[in-house]
């Protein structure tokens, strides 16, 4: 059987025939277009008659040498009538239809590659192509037609195949390079105990095109144990392409080893890591237009040339080739960096790449059909808030206001500017003629920031939605006036809302307030076609706005029984309304179905099944426990039952018994520390007293703040780190004198920045102690969760606090043991660690656990300590 190419004709025509600029000034919303788009086909569709055939499959086989090339993809329909043939290809748009004067080139290329395929299936001398765009918010449509001799279609057709025969024939010579080494592959290290079951786990879930949520222990090797049976799986053609998403920048930098290693042992095997356009940048912000950066201007020139070097050239696609690649074509890193995403066998990268209605990676996932990928999404524990948080959507009051007032000032300018220009002309100083008093009335008396009920105007009767003399197309065309007015009517709404809001309140209909968002919405897509000939400071927060309102209205029409609708006064005077996804479920599964398989894995996945319920599993999924590979005469788990972080207990005496365990502890062994703590003001009240009454001169403290940037960051870190990997004494080869041992801790905060993520091997770290069961502050989306779970069946208040907070804890105490050789203590400083309803959350290596007292716990400590020194020596 010969090998194939797949691409599809989308594909295609948008990487062969693009040119010219990137310019994001010419989209509106070009995300919100594709979601609303299949609403908009069918709408079209069901409008047609018993000629129509919508969603017709088409495929074209172009055979080569040593290989044949697939064109595939589904036409929106074709319409058979009267003896003729017409290829209909539907585009939802935000634009103004009347300002459409032809239709986009590329959309037209799509079309007649459709018109070929049928004309060649169905032996066709000539057939019409009709280009049908439809205003996705008005639901008006416009119709281009054009007719094509099959003839002609078939010369178009074949020199559009003989561009891209080059890429066809990189790809197929890759992937037989990559088949044969994935064949020959071996697993790069010895199996630890379980490993290879776990490996084994990973292969069945992908041929059996299911999911797998893994509870995988530190050190049991999750990472090469899921790449390495997926990169099997892809050489027996169950997966095209392996994607391993990630929360945090660290994680996806050990992936990168992972795939680094496996190249070392003969792996031929494309990887590329994405990074975020705001980090990448070279301009420092991100106006993607020929006019403000010249990497925009020409790229679509030039990428293509640039892509084919590095493929070439590299295997490993990381952040400084790309940027290395990137400056010599004078390119947009970020956008090179996603089209090589389409010649990359492995993806790393965050997990909105998958998972955010925006942000996904369009270039596979937006024709909505699955592909024959396999997902691996790291530290899967963190995917349930970030999928709560892509999607919901707020909504404030105070932006509306404040982009009111920003317009209300563009427009004084510009009238203002206009009357002095008038009276130059005029060549009338110190006094003013009748009708430029008349004109002077027309301008807005004051700018101030007020709350209205939508009655009141920025303009004077007689003016709205009339075009003025301003110089910019916002304020002259009339633009600036309705804006202004429908955030009137939305403030209005809100407004109404407020007054019934005391705290939080949830609300069942906002029907008369999404209807004045969406011409909102509308005016300003329009307005953002616009060309703009003078710079207006207004646009960038316009367009920023823009978004927001796109995000709002498209979760608006997501929701479903997993969503809840509240308000609330915020704390710092706002007012909020937001559509809160409580159960992500059904949105990540539906982005996991884009896949061929998807397996998730966390060291902290307990309880498993709130997990798997959570996050998009079904019953036919399977999940696994992982074995852990570490002594457990390594590790002794201690639990105080005298003291606890709880609001009803807090004191200078609970405080003090706080600090003195912690002074117990660390006294009997000196090395490097972390305390975790519930909050910032806790830590810095316990921080205190152990300053004031039991720090040493042997020991050293480090504060985590409240904002750290990279620098700190690692600076913190690197001093617990040392030279962690360096035997300096075998490098120079003589004895060294060791200097006085120091005891370094770290006060921490629970579920921050050092609480997961981070690894600190070997000495760098033999003790962690949490203070508290890390329950979330009551709040009004956690007493949210907490009834919506209640109603649903299950038990709101662990849904809502007891898992999150234990995942914070657990995740905080294996800080402590992260690899084989790591000896270390935990102890969890609250009396409700003693209940059953945490200690059965527990993992299972932590079967010993010991009870202790402030005035027991040292002795306790010192006895692992002398066990193991004696057990090493």
């Amino acid at each position: 059987m010969a090998g194939e190419v797949r691409i599809s004709v989308r594909n295609l025509v948008e990487f062969i025939l693009r040119s010219g600029d990137i310019d994001d000034r010419r989209q509106g919303s070009p995300e919100n277009a594709m979601q609303e788009g299949s609403r908009i086909h069918r709408m079209i569709q069901r409008r047609m008659g018993a000629e129509y055939q919508a969603e017709v499959a088409l495929k074209y086989t172009h055979p080569t040498e040593d290989y044949v090339i697939i064109v595939e993809g589904r036409a929106d329909g074709i319409i058979e009538q009267n003896g003729e043939t017409t290829i209909d290809e539907i585009k939802g748009t935000y634009r103004d239809l009347s300002k459409l004067k032809a239709p986009l080139p590329l959309h037209i290329a799509q079309a007649k590659c459709y018109a070929y395929m049928y004309s060649l299936q169905k032996e066709l001398p000539y057939i019409r192509v009709r280009l049908t765009y439809c205003n996705i918010e008005t639901e008006d449509i416009r119709y281009f037609y054009e007719d094509y001799e099959f003839v002609r279609l078939e010369v178009w057709f074949q020199q559009l195949i003989s561009d891209y025969r080059k890429w066809a024939d990189y790809t197929w010579q890759w992937r037989e390079l990559r088949q044969q080494s994935i064949a020959e592959l071996q697993f790069p290290f010895d199996y630890r105990d379980g490993q290879k079951e776990l490996v084994s786990y990973v292969y069945q879930t992908i041929y059996h095109k299911r999911k797998l949520f893994i509870e995988a222990p530190t050190g049991v090797g999750k990472t090469i144990s899921t790449i390495f049976p997926t990169v099997k799986a892809m050489g027996k053609d169950m997966g095209d392409k392996l994607f391993y998403l990630t929360a945090k920048t660290i994680t996806r930098t050990v992936a990168e080893d992972t795939f680094s290693l496996l190249r070392q042992k003969g792996l031929r095997f494309k990887s590329i890591i994405l990074t975020a356009k705001e980090k990448i940048c070279f301009q420092g912000h991100t106006e993607c237009n020929p006019e403000q950066c010249p990497y925009a201007k020409g790229h679509f020139d030039r990428v293509n040339e640039a892509i084919y070097d590095l493929l070439t050239h590299e295997e490993s696609f990381t952040r400084s080739k790309i940027e290395e690649y990137a400056l010599k074509y004078r390119v947009c890193p970020f956008e090179f960096g996603l089209d090589l995403s389409l010649f990359a066998d492995g993806i790393i990268g965050d997990y909105n790449y998958l998972f955010d209605p925006h942000v996904y990676l369009k270039r596979f996932f937006g024709d909505g059909s699955q592909g024959n990928y396999v997902f691996l999404i790291d530290e899967a524990h963190n995917l349930l808030e970030r999928g709560r948080e892509m999607y919901s959507a707020p909504l404030r009051k105070e932006d509306l206001l404040e982009l009111k007032r920003e317009i209300k000032q563009t427009i004084t300018s510009e009238m203002e500017e206009a009357a002095q220009k008038k009276r130059d002309k005029d060549g009338i100083s110190g006094q003013m003629t009748l009708e430029m008093t008349g004109m002077s009335k027309q301008l807005p008396q004051e700018i101030t920031l007020e709350e209205t009920d939508g009655t009141d105007s920025l303009y004077v009767r007689g003016h709205k939605g009339k075009k003025s003399d301003g110089k910019s197309t916002f304020v002259r065309e009339g633009y600036a006036e309705r804006i202004s007015q429908l955030l009137e009517k939305c403030n209005a709404q809100l407004l109404s809302m407020k007054r019934d809001c005391d705290g939080y309140r949830l609300v069942d209909d906002i029907d008369m307030l999404v209807q004045p968002l969406t011409r909102l919405h509308a005016v300003i897509s329009d307005y953002l076609e616009e060309q703009e000939k003078v710079s207006l400071e207004v646009r960038e927060n316009l367009l920023d706005f823009y978004f927001k309102l796109s995000h709002f209205l498209d979760i608006y029409e997501r929701q479903d029984e997993n969503y809840v609708k509240y308000t609330r006064l915020c704390e710092d005077g706002s007012f909020e309304l937001k559509l809160f996804c409580v159960n992500p479920r059904e949105n990540l599964k539906e982005c996991m179905l884009r896949g061929r398989s998807t397996i998730l894995f966390s060291a902290t996945f307990l309880p498993i099944q709130y997990y798997k319920n959570l996050l998009g599993g079904e019953k036919e999924d399977y999940e696994v426990y992982a074995h852990s590979v570490f002594d457990p005469e390594k590790r002794t788990i201690l639990i105080a039952g005298d003291v606890t972080s709880k609001f009803s207990r807090r004191s200078q005496e609970e405080y003090y018994n706080i600090a003195r365990y912690i002074h117990e502890v660390v006294k009997n062994r000196h090395g490097n520390y972390m305390i975790f703590f519930p909050s910032y003001s806790f830590m810095n009240h316990i921080y205190e007293i152990y300053e004031q009454y039991f720090m040493t001169e042997e020991e050293e403290c480090l504060v985590q703040q409240e904002s750290m940037n990279e620098e700190e960051r690692e600076y913190f870190l690197n001093r617990f780190r040392g030279n962690e990997e360096c035997d300096l004494q075998s490098l120079i080869g003589m004895e060294i004198e060791e200097e006085e041992e120091q005891t370094l801790i770290g006060f921490c905060v629970l579920g921050g920045i050092f609480g997961e993520g981070i690894d600190l091997k070997r000495d760098s770290l033999i003790g962690v102690i949490v203070v508290g069961t890390g329950l979330p502050q009551v709040g009004c989306e956690r007493e949210i969760l907490k009834g919506y779970f209640d109603e649903d069946g299950e038990n709101g208040f662990d849904y809502s606090y007891r898992y999150p907070g234990m995942n914070k804890v657990l995740q905080a105490a294996g800080r402590v043991i992260r690899t084989a050789e790591d000896v270390g203590i935990i102890v969890l400083l609250d009396d409700r660690f003693q209940q059953y309803s945490y200690r059965r959350l527990f993992p299972r290596e932590w079967e010993q656990v010991q009870p202790v007292t402030v005035d027991t716990v040292a002795k306790k400590v010192e006895r692992f300590w002398d066990a193991w020194l004696w057990q090493k020596g």
